[in-house]
């Protein structure tokens, strides 16, 4: 199983910017997924989790009200979107999957490619 992220880039503060994740692979499903962030000299830092049903959702303090996660089982993918941004969310994010091989009959963790998202000021 493999982790697809796109939408990063270049914005203005106070903009706005959608990341995707897209699941890729065969027989499995996926339970919880997790967005992080990391910044230029800090530590990775979770930004927002939403369960398997996308029912139920999690928010950094710093984020809430300004970020949205949400996912789409029938395309296996988990979206982000993000308003209001400032330069200092400036940085790498990524996404991570926990889900289920049907094939190995085992729990697996897959994390998606750094995506470089900055916001100028």
């Amino acid at each position: 199983v493999q982790l697809v992220e796109s939408g990063g880039g270049l914005v203005q503060a106070g903009g706005s910017l959608r990341l995707s994740c897209a699941a890729s692979g065969s027989r499995f499903s996926i339970n919880t997924m997790g967005w992080y962030r990391q910044a230029p000299g800090k530590q990775r830092e979770l930004v927002a989790v939403i369960n398997s049903g996308g029912g139920s959702t999690n928010y950094a303090d710093s984020v809430k009200g300004r970020f949205t996660i949400s996912r789409d089982n029938a395309k296996n993918t988990m979206y982000r979107q993000m308003n209001r941004l400032k330069p200092e969310e400036t940085g790498v994010y990524l996404c991570d999957a926990h889900g289920d091989s049907f094939i190995t009959d085992r729990l697996f963790e897959v994390w998606g490619q750094d995506t470089l998202v900055t916001v100028s000021s």
